[in-house]
């Protein structure tokens, strides 16, 4: 067998041959690398992953003051702004003032408004809503339930809601209303008006009342979804 393809001289200090130099078969790199991680035990790999992990975290260490400074407060400022923004949509109280909302609401009951939701689209029929009464922004805002939308057509007789000429029959088993107001001739909304009504029908300050009228949607605050108080009322709103 012939050997000589697998060694060679390696040249000596004053020119002369040293003695034969190994070539490994596949390079001298073969036996120096890292063997692949199929072939690594877990132990193995979870020590490459834990050194892997030193090393990333001596770079970061070893980054400028600041550069960190600047990532802490880039941080701060996202999470203000997000709690700003989830506040300002969804975390406004508003208080409900009377009996108006019996039963589904209390007097003294604070709620939470959504003011992103009619950002988007319009208050639909049957949303609880809160508003200031006549476009005063001074007064206090009211808590009621929406039944006329834009262009419709509204009017109470005999105890019945009729809208567009037709009677509004609703889910809920509301109390026959004794007094229609101004409703009880037709009220026709305008492109922006809606009709409001507590659910406590005989005992509620509404859209029937001359003093409030129609409720245009520059004065609707958003819709009511949470209640926060009392902790026995705690929770989402099922209108």
């Amino acid at each position: 067998m012939d050997y000589s393809s697998r060694y060679t001289r390696r040249p000596g200090r004053h020119g002369g041959s040293t003695g034969p130099e190994t070539e490994y078969p596949g390079g001298p790199d073969t036996y120096s690398s890292q063997p692949d991680e199929s072939e690594m035990t877990p132990r193995e790999r979870k020590r490459r992953e834990d050194e892997q992990q030193k090393m990333i975290a001596g770079r970061r260490s070893k980054r400028p003051l600041a550069y960190r400074i600047f990532i802490w407060i880039f941080q701060i400022a996202l999470v203000l702004l997000i709690a700003y923004v989830c506040v300002f949509f969804f975390g406004q109280t508003r208080t409900n003032v009377g009996q108006g909302m019996d039963t589904i609401l209390s007097g003294g009951d604070t709620v939470l408004i959504n003011t992103l939701t009619y950002q988007i689209r319009g208050p639909k029929r049957g949303d609880i809503v809160s508003f200031r009464p006549n476009g005063n922004t001074s007064s206090h805002s009211l808590i009621r339930r929406v039944i006329g939308l834009p262009g419709e057509t509204i009017q109470i007789k005999d105890g019945m809601i009729y809208i567009d000429g037709e009677v509004y029959l609703e889910q809920k088993n509301f109390p026959v209303i004794t007094d229609p107001g101004i409703a009880s001739q037709p009220v026709t909304l305008g492109d922006t008006g809606y009709f409001l009504l507590g659910d406590n029908r005989n005992n509620s300050e509404d859209s029937r009342n001359s003093n409030i009228g129609v409720t245009d949607i520059s004065m609707i605050e958003g819709k009511v979804w949470f209640v926060i108080r009392p902790s026995s009322h705690r929770g989402f709103l099922k209108s």
